[in-house]
């Protein structure tokens, strides 16, 4: 079968590998369509601090039942979506339910193979029936899972002044469900074309320039008190920090984005806010079925948030340039 594999920092190349063989309880997908993410970016550029090379990336999977049990729900062409966390299901975060946390997780194309390659193994349990969506919507169902589930945990309701610091993909899943749950979002970034596409593709009416007086805008928006709840999704410690000044007293900060180092809060201003401080990670099953329903409802603008296409063939040429141009790339999904 054919593999798109990044054999070290700013190499990938497409090599033929065997067909992968499907072990007790697995079933093998035809993987169809692979979304690129942030994490396939760092990798490529060599800043992933959990990875060896070479690696086949993917994790933002679509495609079709290949090869499945006599005894399984699913059938042979089904079209599915995967969940790429393969959780241990014995270590404490599993025993409590948290299986996004687990202990000894492995994410596809992170800690193990992913599915930027033909033919995918993958256990029974890491699939999701997509009936009824497109191929690409299938493959954005982890992107937006994540989104979601900061959601879920932060528990936002209707009517709160909700932020969401850092408008990339993620950022943008959290503002598309906390908006769904009745909230009022406003988006901020450094990025300014992002920000317009937001407003102007995605009906997000409320922006915020964080290149401007971000605090002052803010605070005029929100009468002095600020917000209810702030989603961070930047990825970047220093802008973590700041966030904390953006929590209205008695708010939530979740922090979505992950970034490398030591965070630093200053005391008093989490104490005099007895802010709750939240760590998202990952998703639960639960929110994959959440965003389905979602797309099949017709909550999610899926078509804007697709921006780019290509053919996984040509990953080894296209790939720096989806990368220079950031600003302008919501989701590219590449083709098999």
């Amino acid at each position: 079968m054919k593999a798109v594999v990044c054999q070290e920092p700013y190499n990938l190349t497409i090599e033929e590998r065997p067909a992968p063989q499907a072990a007790p309880g697995e079933v093998i997908v035809r993987v169809r369509r692979v979304g690129l993410c942030g994490t396939d970016y760092h990798i490529y550029a060599g800043r992933h601090p959990f990875l060896a090379y070479p690696r086949v990336m993917g994790h933002e999977l679509s495609g079709e039942v290949e090869h499945v049990s006599d005894m399984s729900p699913f059938h042979v062409g089904q079209q599915v979506a995967i969940n790429p966390y393969l959780t241990c299901g014995t270590c404490i975060a599993c025993r409590k339910d948290k299986p996004n946390a687990c202990v000894n997780i492995r994410v596809l194309g992170v800690h193990t193979d992913g599915g930027m390659a033909e033919l995918l193994a993958v256990p029974e349990s890491a699939l999701l029936d997509a009936t009824g969506l497109t191929l690409d919507q299938a493959a954005m169902i982890e992107f937006l899972a994540i989104g979601a589930h900061a959601v879920a945990r932060a528990a936002v309701a209707a009517g709160e002044r909700v932020l969401v610091v850092g408008a990339g993909p993620i950022g943008i899943a959290c503002g598309l469900f906390a908006r769904s749950n009745g909230a009022e979002v406003t988006l901020t970034d450094t990025r300014l074309p992002r920000l317009a596409y937001a407003r102007e593709r995605l009906g997000f009416d409320d922006t915020a320039d964080a290149t401007a007086d971000l605090d002052g805008s803010l605070a005029e928006r929100t009468g002095g008190e600020m917000f209810d709840t702030v989603f961070d999704a930047t990825g970047s410690l220093s802008a973590m920090a700041q966030s904390l000044g953006y929590v209205a007293h008695g708010g939530k900060l979740v922090l979505v984005g992950v970034a490398p180092g030591d965070l630093v809060f200053s005391d008093p201003e989490l104490h005099k806010r007895e802010t709750t401080l939240l760590a998202s990670r990952n998703a639960h099953a639960s929110d994959f079925e959440r965003v389905r329903e979602a797309i099949l409802a017709g909550e999610i603008p899926t078509a804007a948030l697709h921006t780019h296409s290509l053919l996984a063939d040509d990953l080894p040429q296209r790939l720096p340039g989806l990368i220079a141009e950031a600003d302008h790339v919501v989701k590219a999904i590449a083709s098999f």
